[in-house]
């Protein structure tokens, strides 16, 4: 009998634990479900271009059309949505295209309806050595000319040329460019390398810039590549670190940001550094493109495409913009190595695939220019 009513109560116990069990699994069903109902993707994706070479960055003007470099040496465009099959300009020789170099950043003037400048940042061979130069081009009828040099005989190589151009809220050009494989240079400041730069559009230097007669705008930098603002005018870069420790960087004027000295959130007691925003750690990133999205499902956002990461990063910042909240990952693995993300005037967010640069697997409609455009109960 004893048996028999310990063999009950067991039951009702086992019972009981299982309608516990299946409850709790019901509990995390029902978190899950709404884990992923709130990070459903707020935006319809539409490839709009294909079968392009490491297309590295992108320019958008008023009416739509959209101007884009290819590592190789193309500046191309795509007009209401068709991809122009003649590049608007191609460079030749001293031009080179070797490891990170290349054709790099691209950015349209202010007054690009009047005037029709492009800027662009390549890569170039000289006397045996490898620089960066920023050109500026004119545009007519759907091709372009080289106008003049901006700024040269910046140090390059194969590796960490920097290369983000961009033009500021105050009307001035800021250029990233890397330690060109040479880490000291970043700590050196009568050398243009490891550094963001600030110049006036026709090249020369800013009266108020940091350091007097010269356009260096902030140093210790390995390899930026992504520049922009946000709606107070406060400068972000994203940065390539070694083995790991990629950051985001509020840019100070003047400031020096470590490198070689230290990276992430390490100390020195050699020189005052500025800590990153945010790094990340033992994982790897590799940030390029860095864009703030003004309008949209992500608005107030800092998105940075990533290469190594695979993914398109959201940073939601303080009201002050000095401390990060919340960082979320979007799109991984979907559609490999992220260099460019840049949003349109329609709210619209624009990234390029970077999988033929030779550390990506691409498939056979690399690479490519994605478009992400909010979805209709969000705009």
């Amino acid at each position: 009998m004893k048996k028999r009513i310990c063999d009950i109560l067991m039951c009702g116990v086992l019972s009981h634990m299982i309608w516990r069990s299946h409850q709790a699994a019901n509990v995390k069903a029902n978190i899950k479900a709404n884990i992923a109902e709130s990070r459903q993707f707020p935006y319809d994706i539409e490839v709009i271009a294909e079968n392009l070479f490491i297309p590295w960055a992108i320019a958008i003007n008023g009416g739509g059309k959209l101007y884009f470099t290819e590592r190789s040496g193309a500046i191309r465009m795509i007009e209401d949505g068709e991809l122009n099959p003649q590049p608007l300009f191609t460079f030749r020789t001293p031009f080179v295209s070797q490891g990170e170099g290349g054709l790099m950043g691209i950015v349209l003037d202010p007054n690009f309806s009047q005037n029709h400048y492009i800027y662009v940042m390549h890569t170039y061979a000289e006397g045996g050595q490898i620089y960066n130069r920023v050109v500026r081009l004119v545009e007519e009828d759907n091709r372009a000319s080289i106008d003049r040099v901006i700024l040269d005989r910046i140090p390059g190589g194969r590796i960490h040329n920097g290369g983000r151009i961009k033009i500021g809220p105050d009307q001035k050009l800021y250029v990233t460019t890397g330690d060109a494989g040479n880490a000291m240079l970043a700590q050196d400041l009568t050398n243009l390398a490891g550094k963001i730069l600030r110049i006036e559009l026709d090249g020369s230097i800013p009266e108020d810039n940091p350091i007097v007669n010269s356009p260096v705008y902030s140093l210790g930098h390995r390899n930026p590549q992504g520049l922009a603002w946000n709606s107070r005018n406060m400068l972000y870069a994203s940065e390539h670190g070694s083995r790991a420790h990629d950051e985001i960087n509020l840019i100070r004027p003047g400031a020096n940001y470590g490198w070689p000295l230290v990276q992430g959130n390490e100390d020195t007691s050699e020189v005052p550094v500025q800590k990153p925003l945010i790094h990340s750690g033992e994982d790897t990133w590799a940030p390029s493109g860095v864009t703030f999205v003004s309008q949209g499902p992500w608005q107030g956002k800092l998105l940075a495409a990533t290469l190594r990461g695979e993914k398109l990063l959201a940073v939601s910042l303080s009201e002050e913009g000095t401390e990060v909240e919340q960082a979320e990952s979007w799109l991984q693995s979907e559609y490999g190595r992220l260099r460019e993300v840049i949003q349109a005037d329609d709210g619209s967010i624009y990234l390029t695939t970077s999988n033929r640069d030779g550390r990506g697997n691409p498939d056979r409609t690399d690479d490519r220019i994605i478009r992400l455009i909010p979805k209709r109960s969000d705009i």
